[in-house]
C-alpha cells in the first residue's frame, strides 16, 4: 500500500459574530465552537457547530424585539482546532492583554452530542450556575424531568463536574494561558467514532440523537448559561465551590507525599481564600440588594464584579509549569504525565513523579518548591477577592 501526503500552507479563518454590550461594552462573555472536522464530523464539531449556530439565531431573535445584554456577547467559530486549537490559541495569544482585563468567562462546546447523558465540565466558581440553569430546561430524553434532574440521577448528585485539566478542546487557551473562567457542556461520555469515518449523519440520526432533541436542549443551556453571564447585574460567581474544592485536593494530596514534605502552606493559603471568599459572599448579597438610582451603586457592583472576574488570573504563574511553561494555571493546567492520578496541582504532581524515582533531599525539595508556588497563587487569589495587593 502506498499512501500519498499532500503537504500544503493554508490560511486559517476564525470567525466571530459580536452584541455589543449596552452597559459594560468592555465586558465579554465568549461562546466558541471549532467548525473544522478530522472527516466528516457530524460529531466533532459540527454537532457543536449546529448548536452555535441556534444559539446565534435565538440571541438575534432578541434583539430584534428590542433586547441588548448588560455586557458583550463574541460567538466564536474557531478554525484549525483538529491541528492542535491553534485558531483559538492564536486568537487569544494575540489578544491576551485585552482578554485578561476584559473576558468574564469562557463558554466552550466541541462535539455538544455523542450520546447519552448530560456531562459539564467547569471552573468551581460557575457549578452553581450550571446548576440553575440545568434546572430550567427540559430533558431530552425523558419528559417531565429537567436536565438537572437526569444529571444528579446518573452522577449520584452533581458532584462529578469535571475540571478542565485537560487540553483537548478550545478552552486550554482561555484557561490554561489566560486565566479565564471555563465551561465545556456536551451529551454522552464517549464516542466509538471519534475522528474516523463512522462520525457521519448517518451515525447521528441512527444512533445519537435521531430527533435532534440533545441539540436542542445543549443550544438551550449554552444560550442560557451566556444569558445569565452577560446580563445578571452582579456575575453569578460563587467562589465557596472553589474553596471547597482545594480544601479537598490538599487532603488528598497528602496521600502522594513522603514524610518530611509540608502542606502546612497549602492549607494556611486555602483557609485564608475560604475567609476571603465568605467576606466576598456578604458583599454581593448587599449589592444585590442595592437600588440601582442609589449614588455610585454601578460602580460599586462593577468594582465588585471585576474582583470576581479577575480572581481565576490570579492562580497563573508567570513563569509557567517547570517543562510546559506556556501553560500558567497552577490548579488546572494537564500535567506532563498523562498518566498523573493527580487531576490538580500539575506543578506539584509534575515534581512528584520524578522524586519517587530518586528519592534524596533535591527531588523533596523540589515538591516543596511546587507546594510553595500553589500556595502563592491562592493567596493571590484571596488578595483579588478583597481587592488587595498580595
Amino acid at each position: 500500500m502506498v499512501v500519498k501526503e499532500d503537504k500544503k500552507l493554508a490560511k486559517i479563518q476564525n470567525v466571530f459574530g459580536v452584541i455589543r454590550g449596552s452597559e459594560e461594552p468592555d465586558r465579554y462573555v465568549i461562546l466558541g465552537n471549532h467548525r473544522d472536522a478530522w472527516t466528516f464530523g457530524a460529531v466533532d464539531p459540527n454537532s457543536g457547530t449546529a448548536a452555535l449556530l441556534d444559539v446565534a439565531r435565538r440571541y438575534g431573535s432578541l434583539l430584534r424585539s428590542g433586547w441588548r445584554p448588560r455586557r458583550t456577547i463574541i460567538l466564536c467559530s474557531w478554525d484549525a482546532e483538529e491541528f492542535g486549537m491553534i485558531g483559538s490559541t492564536e486568537w487569544v495569544e494575540q489578544n491576551l492583554g485585552k482578554l485578561t482585563s476584559m473576558a468574564v468567562t469562557y463558554l466552550n462546546v466541541d462535539c455538544a452530542v455523542q450520546g447519552d447523558g448530560f456531562f459539564a465540565g467547569a471552573t468551581p466558581q460557575l457549578d452553581k450556575l450550571l446548576v440553575q440553569v440545568t434546572k430550567q430546561i427540559q430533558d431530552p430524553d425523558l419528559e417531565g424531568r429537567t436536565v438537572y434532574d437526569s444529571w444528579a440521577a446518573n452522577n449520584e448528585g452533581i458532584s462529578k463536574i469535571e475540571r478542565l485539566a485537560r487540553a483537548d478542546s478550545d478552552f486550554s487557551a482561555f484557561l490554561h494561558h489566560a486565566g479565564i473562567p471555563s465551561v465545556d457542556l456536551y451529551y454522552g461520555e464517549a464516542f466509538g467514532g471519534y475522528h474516523t469515518a463512522f462520525d457521519s449523519y448517518k451515525w447521528m440520526i441512527e444512533h445519537g440523537d435521531p430527533s435532534f432533541h440533545r441539540h436542542v436542549a445543549i443550544a438551550e443551556l449554552w444560550g442560557l448559561l451566556g444569558l445569565r453571564l452577560a446580563d445578571d447585574p452582579v456575575l453569578p460567581f460563587d467562589y465557596l465551590s472553589y474553596s471547597t474544592q482545594l480544601h479537598e485536593y490538599a487532603t488528598t494530596l497528602i496521600t502522594f507525599l513522603d514524610g518530611g514534605i509540608s502542606v502546612h502552606p497549602l492549607n494556611a493559603s486555602v483557609d485564608e481564600l475560604s475567609a476571603a471568599i465568605r467576606e466576598a459572599l456578604e458583599e454581593g448579597k448587599k449589592l444585590q440588594e442595592v437600588e440601582t438610582s442609589e449614588e455610585f451603586a454601578a460602580l460599586r457592583i462593577r468594582a465588585f464584579n471585576d474582583r470576581l472576574m479577575l480572581a481565576e488570573r490570579g492562580f497563573l504563574e508567570a513563569e509557567g509549569l517547570r517543562r510546559k511553561q506556556w501553560f500558567k494555571h497552577m490548579v488546572y493546567s494537564p500535567p506532563e504525565d498523562s498518566e498523573s492520578k493527580m487531576p490538580f496541582f500539575p506543578g506539584i504532581a509534575d515534581a512528584i513523579s520524578p522524586a519517587r524515582k530518586h528519592a534524596g533531599k533535591g527531588t523533596q525539595l523540589g515538591v516543596q518548591h511546587e507546594i510553595w508556588r500553589v500556595a502563592r497563587a491562592i493567596r493571590r487569589v484571596a488578595a483579588t477577592l478583597r481587592g488587595e495587593l498580595i
